[in-house]
């Protein structure tokens, strides 16, 4: 096995004529990490996923891997391996064939294509599939091929661009598992794309939160869920998303359309603030924020309400199933110490 790379990326700018898509990136990622680029749809995430590949130019920056700058390098000459969301397997081939493939272009002896591909097709369990085509897989299975494709080089760099987007639920959750654990096994640095959060969640050493082109956070899955730095982060994190609701903070209150609730923090004068909830924190009580139950759906397991409160739709989510009704009116509560304040200019965490 190649050692694993360490990835830098500096003031890196890509443009598409006069739309800037990246705006000067800066990341390092360590060897061996499992880091995920976390991000909506247009945030520039796969964008910085293929300038890692070589698949596109940068206008500005640089980009290194271990040290050695290989902005300009072609991507056979990175020592990178990269699976597609498509898969992008030949269908005239054979699974062997096309996890062969890349060691057939270096010009590796068939004895050792045969070994290599035995041993990355069990890695993934499709040892049995070597003789079918692409045609004859379900989506799982292609899948499969598709990462043993990627391992079969050894390479220093694993890429994944939303690789389990196009598998059912419950298949998904499995590949989750398998891939964590053979990454793990590989010690291979991964970047992996994806604007899935439980996804990014469970399967990311650290993650980068993009946004518009920019990333706007970075830190362990669970520093960006308890410390959100901006109200978009904080908005966008979380199944359901953090409440957010905008209010004035004075001493240790934010006073939301006239109704004060206490935040455990003093502010240094009044200042117009969004305040942030998560819904596993707001509660139903006897005094608090006035809201109408709007929506109850029973997940089994648990449960999330919805209440229209002060014009917004915020969300509760409990293990219990609260005994309330559709329509009926409620206050909602939370520990001072579960809220998040941010500066309602800026969108900063204060």
């Amino acid at each position: 096995m190649s050692a694993s790379a360490r990835i830098e990326l500096g003031g890196v700018v890509k443009r598409h004529g006069v739309t800037t898509v990246l705006h000067g990136i800066d990341l390092a990622i360590e060897p061996g990490e499992f880091f995920v680029l976390l991000g909506p749809s247009g945030s520039g995430k796969t964008t910085t996923l293929r300038i890692l590949a070589g698949l596109e130019s940068v206008s500005a920056g640089r980009v290194a891997m271990d040290g050695l700058d290989v902005t300009t390098l072609e991507p056979g000459a990175r020592d990178v391996a990269m699976v597609f969301q498509s898969y992008a397997l030949y269908p005239h081939m054979t699974v062997a064939q096309n996890i062969g493939f890349p060691l057939k272009m270096v010009g590796a002896t068939p004895s050792a294509i045969a070994q290599a591909v035995a041993q990355a097709a069990d890695r993934v369990g499709i040892g049995h599939l070597l003789a079918r085509t692409p045609g004859q897989l379900s989506g799982g299975q292609q899948q499969r091929c598709a990462l043993a494709r990627a391992i079969v080089r050894q390479p220093r760099l694993f890429l994944l661009d939303e690789p389990l987007s196009n598998l059912d639920a419950k298949l998904r959750l499995e590949t989750r598992l398998e891939l964590h654990a053979l990454q793990r096994a590989l010690g291979v640095t991964t970047v992996y794309v994806t604007h899935d959060q439980e996804e990014a969640m469970t399967l990311a050493d650290r993650i980068a939160v993009f946004m518009d082109g920019r990333i706007v956070q970075v830190g362990t899955p669970r520093e960006v869920f308890a410390t959100p730095h901006t109200v978009a982060v904080a908005g966008f994190i979380g199944t359901p998303p953090m409440n957010l609701l905008e209010g004035a903070w004075q001493d240790g209150t934010v006073t939301v359309a006239e109704h004060p609730l206490a935040v455990g923090r003093a502010s240094a004068g009044a200042r117009a603030v969004t305040l942030g909830v998560r819904p596993a924190d707001l509660r139903i009580g006897d005094h608090g924020l006035p809201a109408q139950v709007a929506r109850v759906e029973d997940l089994g397991d648990s449960c999330i309400v919805s209440f229209i409160a002060n014009d917004r739709m915020l969300k509760l989510k409990s293990e219990r199933l609260p005994a309330v009704q559709e329509g009926q009116p409620v206050f909602l509560t939370f520990a001072p110490e579960a809220a998040h304040l941010f500066d309602r200019g800026t969108g900063e965490r204060l």
